[in-house]
């Protein structure tokens, strides 16, 4: 079954972030020069999306904006004979087609997802967060969906193994075989942030996600959980309980996560360092610094 379209929630706050936060979103702070959420986009391009939904807030104009065609830049650019710009400018609204959702519900990480369902329809989708991504050769949500389309299941989560420090910060699977397989497993629940000796495994939950809409009753029927908010892990563990959804371990995967301040400084410096353009002179900078 072909998954032709990906919901992407855009619509926190960002308060981690701020005051930049306060005026520019924090899925356009930029990673050497693209934001965080055109990295997302491009993953689920290069897996096959054609529908991108960005389920969106009233602060963030920006996203849309940047993902829109712009024809007086391009007429400038043109003029200017800068035809690499040109060709960079127009690819970002060519990707794929566009749609916008403002979201409406209670604060929570599941409210974005029962948004778009409208656009949605009776389609399976795929479901990636627009402030983290990971950086994977095939993409992230390429693997995950290459199990979706083999396996009859409602579901498919990426998981990645992390080490004790990091789990305490992450939705945990609880998992268990599935067909003898090495990097494919059946998801019994997600724990989310549990301490750690109550964590089930090392296998951590890692922002992409396939589901048929089945997922959407159970969604609707979440309620809030003591911050008040409701959570999408909450909507897993229960569909977990009455139909199949397996974890696809990611090979070969970097996370970036454009949310916390540290990790997404790292992610600066690893692509700073990647560009062909700045990437031996940032080199030779760091060194002096280190000395």
């Amino acid at each position: 079954m072909k998954v032709r379209k990906a919901i992407i929630p855009c619509a926190g706050m960002g308060t981690r972030f701020l005051p930049w936060t306060k005026a520019v979103p924090k899925e356009m702070l930029p990673v050497v020069d693209k934001p965080v959420v055109q990295y997302v986009v491009e993953e689920a391009v290069a897996s096959g999306i054609e529908q991108i939904i960005i389920v969106t807030s009233w602060h963030k104009r920006a996203i849309e904006d940047y993902f829109d065609h712009q024809a007086d830049l391009e007429e400038h650019l043109l003029k200017q004979g800068k035809t690499k710009a040109l060709r960079q400018v127009k690819r970002i609204s060519e990707m794929a087609d566009f749609v916008y959702v403002r979201q409406k519900g209670p604060y929570g990480n599941a409210t974005p997802v029962l948004s778009a369902r409208n656009v949605i329809g009776d389609e399976p989708f795929a479901l990636l967060w627009g402030d983290q991504f990971v950086w994977a050769q095939p993409p992230r949500l390429r693997q995950v969906l290459d199990v979706f389309e083999k396996e009859d299941v409602v579901g498919v989560v990426a998981g990645m193994r992390v080490p004790p420090e990091v789990l305490v910060t992450k939705g945990v699977c609880r998992i268990a075989p599935y067909k003898n397989q090495e990097k494919v497993h059946q998801l019994l629940e997600i724990i989310e942030k549990p301490k750690p000796e109550e964590a089930p495994s090392d296998m951590a939950a890692y922002g992409t996600y396939v589901f048929k809409p089945d997922i959407f009753p159970i969604l609707e029927q979440l309620k809030p959980a003591k911050d008040g908010e409701i959570w999408l892990v909450d909507a897993i563990s229960k569909l977990c309980q009455e139909q199949m959804v397996l974890v696809s371990e990611i090979a070969n995967g970097q996370f970036y996560d454009g949310g916390n301040k540290l990790a997404y400084h790292k992610a600066v410096v690893d692509f700073m360092l990647r560009d062909p353009e700045i990437g031996a002179k940032m080199l030779e900078y760091l060194k002096e610094k280190v000395k």
